[in-house]
C-alpha cells in the first residue's frame, strides 16, 4: 500500500488486512523494488513449502487395505487428535516410524516439529545430553550451550525409536520429563518447562525386558497409553501389490526415468516370499529389480534377480 496519508496505526492496519508493505508518499523507488522483490521472494518460498510439505506426507503415506493394517489406520484416526502417548510395537522393517509420522501429520501439533531419535544408534553416554541438551562446559566437548531433543521438539513431537535399547538412567530422566513436564540440560539444576507429545517405538518385547531388569515398569505404563502393533509384512501379504506400485512409482520419480510395469505372475511370486526383512526388505528388492530387470518386471526377472 502506497499513501499520503500515512501513520503508524494506518501501516499496522493495512498489514493487518493483507498488506506486506506500508510505503509513504513520494515512493522511494529503491524501497518500492525491494518491496516488490521481498514480496515476490515470500510468494516463490511459500509454493516451495506447500510443494515440499505435499512430498513429505506422500513419503510418509501409509499404503495397504489389508484388515491388519485397517485396524493400524483405524486406531491412528482415534488416537492422533488427542495429547495420548503411544508405544508403537512391530518387527524391524514394518514402518513404525511411518506410524509416528502419521500420528502426528493427523494431530493438531502437525504444524510444529517432528524430531525422531534412534536410542539405538546413541551411545549410551551421549543419550542424555542427545535428549537433554546440555551446559557449555559440562564434559570435555561441550564447548557450547546445546538444546536437547526435548527442546527441539518444543510444541510438537518427539520420537523415541528403538526404546527398548535406552539406558537405565535415561529412562528415569524421561520418565521424570513425561511425569512432570521439565527436563534439565546436563551440567545444569535449571528446570526447563517442556510441552512434547511422545511417541515411542520398539521391536523389543519390553515385558520380558522388565522381567530381566533392562527396562523401567513405570516408564512402560507411562508411554502405552496406546498400544499400536503394526504387522509384519507375511500377516498383510494381499498389500503387497499396492506397496510394489507406490515403490515403482518413487524409485521413478528419484531417478528421473520412465515408471517400470510388472507383471501379474511376478507380483504373486512376490506374495510368496517370507519378507523377514519385511517393508524394508520388499523395497530394496524392487529397486533392485528396477535396477537390473526389463522394462517390464516378469517372473523370470524374479527368479533371476531375485
Amino acid at each position: 500500500m502506497i499513501s499520503a496519508h500515512g501513520s503508524i496505526e494506518t501501516a499496522v492496519e493495512a498489514t493487518k488486512k493483507g498488506a506486506f508493505d506500508f510505503i509513504p508518499k513520494p515512493p522511494d523507488l529503491n524501497r518500492l523494488l525491494l518491496t516488490v522483490r521481498n514480496a515476490l521472494d515470500k510468494k516463490q518460498l511459500v509454493t516451495e513449502t506447500k510443494v515440499l510439505k505435499k512430498k513429505l506426507s506422500k513419503k510418509f503415506d501409509m499404503v495397504g487395505e489389508s484388515p491388519a493394517i485397517a485396524k493400524v489406520k483405524e486406531t491412528i484416526e482415534k488416537v492422533a487428535p488427542t495429547d495420548a502417548r503411544v508405544l508403537i510395537t512391530g518387527p524391524n522393517g514394518t514402518g513404525k516410524e511411518l506410524v509416528a509420522h502419521w500420528i502426528h501429520q493427523k494431530s493438531n501439533r502437525q504444524a510444529e516439529p517432528f524430531v525422531a531419535v534412534n536410542c539405538a544408534a546413541i551411545p549410551s553416554e551421549l543419550i542424555e545430553s542427545e535428549l537433554f541438551g546440555h551446559e557449555k562446559g559440562a564434559f570435555t566437548s561441550a564447548h557450547k550451550q546445546r538444546n536437547g531433543k526435548f527442546e527441539q521438539a518444543q510444541g510438537g513431537t518427539l520420537f523415541l525409536d528403538e526404546i527398548g535399547d535406552m539406558s537405565l538412567s535415561a529412562q528415569s530422566k524421561v520418565l521424570r520429563a513425561l511425569q512432570e513436564n521439565l527436563i534439565n540440560r546436563v551440567g545444569s539444576d535449571r528446570d526447563i518447562k517442556v510441552d512434547v507429545r511422545v511417541l515411542a517405538a520398539t521391536n523389543k518385547d519390553l515385558k520380558k525386558e522388565i522381567e530381566g531388569g533392562r527396562f523401567r515398569e513405570d516408564l512402560y505404563h507411562r508411554l502405552s497409553v496406546i498400544l499400536v502393533q503394526v504387522p509384519s509384512l507375511k500377516e498383510r501379504k494381499e498389500d503387497i501389490p499396492l506397496l510394489v506400485d507406490k515403490f515403482l512409482e518413487d524409485i521413478a520419480q528419484e531417478s528421473g526415468d520412465a515408471k517400470k510395469g510388472i507383471t501379474s505372475e511376478a507380483l504373486l511370486k512376490l506374495q510368496e516370499f517370507p519378507w523377514t526383512g519385511n517393508i524394508r526388505e520388499l523395497r530394496n528388492v524392487v529397486e533392485r529389480l528396477v535396477i537390473l530387470g526389463e522394462p517390464i518386471i516378469s517372473l523370470e526377472d524374479i527368479k533371476k534377480i531375485c
